[in-house]
């Protein structure tokens, strides 16, 4: 049993569209891009909360050592109720998802910007240190923004610092050495702007990178498992409890088992499998060994995934009769060639050689030992000649013409020629058809040459005791629910018994010293051409049935 494949093309084609157009992953500013994502938004909230809990620690008249001393502690503490109130607003915006994201990233590093340059002014300047928090401001802004906007916010930074120091040079009385700090700062928040945009870029070049690996990773993964099901070989992968990680569907074929879940014991379901494999692991054989599973032989063969039993291992499967099959069918071709290719090297030589025994077998004194010599060149040259006809016959089985013909007619016309031809009474050849089917489409050389092999098999072995061979036809349906037929060919003789009826439709084995083994294989090979199935059952309490089940 072989498991079917897929007969679309697209099927395949599908699981690599996403490879082959790595174009499709989205690029940074392309509409419906995901930047900035809530989830980007909510540690920004995060943050700015954090941030605001350390400022009102810091400013925080009751600290016993205070890192800052405010000279304007009333503007510092309005400003953080401020702040705080404006935090807490946008933590509402973002539960509502109101506005877009990316207003949301503006309104918070303006606000943010704001606030830090004022509390920079209440703790007396750019000298306080408040002022880093505003170049921290700018590069969560550029970030969230991919970069585009870096500058813009470098720039309202820096104004703003520069505004701060010219209101206190004007009304504060600052010293004017402190604008060499706040020019320092503005140059930090260009610095920081820079280095976030490029900083997004490499971040980003990664990422698309990562998301194309990703895609070609799970293409690759689609593909092998798509490669994996559809492989005529069965494959298993088992951990070191031997539990099933991995099959394919010839594998649940093979074992005749319909569906079974990953991570189920081996065991469960194929103890056969589970002693050959205890037995493989200590003394595994290369090229595989036959395990009988039911009333299958199979060819296993072992590959430990590491040198521990935890590492697991692969169990691949063939069904022993394929291989054997697959290796006559190739052995056939070859002969079948070779055969057409010199028959008539073979055919005019024997067609000579019979008719001048026949011209020496026409002498009227010929001593009886002669005659004995002339019969064993024509029975050798007859069997010869047969063989050369088979092999020529199943090199061209394929040659089909199938036609729609009724099964019923067909069969008694059959038997009206096969008695004519081997000139059989009616008892001898009976006819039993209890429905009549509808036509089926099958090329009716084939099946005259399949049925007439069968039958012929039938007079030669079907006689019983001093009874006569005696053939019974009969057309049945396959089931009680079924529309296909099937002919069966049944005879009382003494039957096959079970070790043969193994080998019977095998090429060249026969129990005859006469026969060239090939016509129940040719019989075989001819009924799977046209879709059938040719069985063969003992009959009870003895003789043959040699069943043909049609496909529908």
């Amino acid at each position: 049993m072989r498991p079917s494949t897929m007969n679309h093309p697209e099927s395949t084609a599908g699981l690599l569209s996403s490879a082959a157009r790595p174009e499709s992953i989205q690029q940074p500013g392309q509409p419906g891009h995901p930047y900035p994502t809530w989830l980007a938004l909510r540690w920004l909230f995060l943050f700015r909360l954090v941030v605001l809990i350390g400022l009102i620690l810091l400013f925080s008249p009751s600290a016993l050592d205070p890192l800052i001393t405010p000279a304007n502690a009333s503007l510092a503490w309005n400003v953080l109720i401020v702040y705080a109130i404006l935090v807490l607003l946008s933590g509402l915006t973002l539960y509502a998802h109101w506005p877009s994201r990316g207003s949301q990233v503006h309104l918070a590093t303006y606000i943010d910007i704001i606030a830090f340059t004022l509390l920079m002014h209440a703790a007396g300047g750019a000298a306080s240190g408040i002022g880093i928090l505003i170049g921290v401001t700018v590069a969560a802004g550029a970030l969230l923004m991919e970069g585009r906007l870096a500058l813009l916010f470098a720039s309202f930074a820096a104004l703003a610092v520069l505004t701060e120091q010219i209101y206190s040079d004007l009304y504060g009385g600052v010293a004017t050495s402190s604008y060499t700090q706040a020019g320092l700062l503005g140059g930090i928040f260009f610095a920081v702007a820079l280095l976030a945009h490029v900083l997004y870029r490499r971040v980003r070049e990664a990422e698309t990178m990562a998301a194309r690996r990703t895609v070609d990773i799970a293409n690759l993964t689609k593909l092998n498992a798509f490669i994996i099901a559809n492989l005529e070989t069965g494959i298993l992968a088992v951990d070191g409890e031997r539990h099933l990680r991995l099959k394919n569907k010839a594998a649940l074929e093979l074992l005749d088992v319909d569906l079974v879940k990953p991570g189920s014991s081996l065991g469960d379901f194929s103890p056969e499998i589970v002693e050959w494999l205890e037995t493989q692991v200590h003394n595994p054989a290369p090229e595989g060994t036959l395990v009988r599973v039911g009333e299958r032989e199979l060819r296993a063969t072992l590959k430990l995934l590491g040198d521990y039993r935890a590492s697991g291992a692969l169990i691949y499967l063939r069904d022993n009769q394929e291989l054997t099959r697959e290796a006559q069918q190739i052995k056939l071709a070859a002969l079948g060639t070779l055969t057409a290719s010199i028959a008539h090297n073979i055919r005019n030589p024997l067609s000579a050689i019979t008719h001048a025994s026949q011209l020496f077998a026409d002498g009227k004194d010929l001593p009886e030992d002669d005659r004995h010599l002339l019969d064993i060149i024509r029975r050798n040259s007859a069997r010869i000649d047969e063989t050369v006809r088979s092999v020529l016959q199943l090199s061209r089985r394929d040659r089909m013409d199938p036609v729609l013909l009724d099964p019923a007619r067909w069969i008694e016309e059959f038997a009206e020629e096969f008695r004519e031809t081997h000139r059989l009474a009616w008892e001898r050849l009976a006819l039993e058809i209890t429905y009549s089917p509808d036509p089926v489409e099958v090329d009716p050389r084939h099946l005259h040459q399949i049925i007439s092999n069968l039958c012929e098999n039938a007079l030669i072995h079907g006689g019983y005791g001093n009874e006569p061979p005696r053939i019974k036809i009969r057309l049945l349906p396959t089931d009680e629910t079924s529309a296909r037929p099937l002919i069966e060919i049944a005879d009382e003789g003494p039957g096959i018994d079970a070790k043969t009826a193994r080998d019977i439709f095998n090429p060249f084995f026969t129990t005859k010293t006469s026969g060239t083994g090939l016509g129940l294989y040719i019989a075989r090979e001819l009924a799977e051409t046209n879709g059938i199935h040719l069985t063969y059952e003992p009959a009870e309490p003895h003789g043959s049935r040699f069943r043909l089940h049609f496909a529908r």
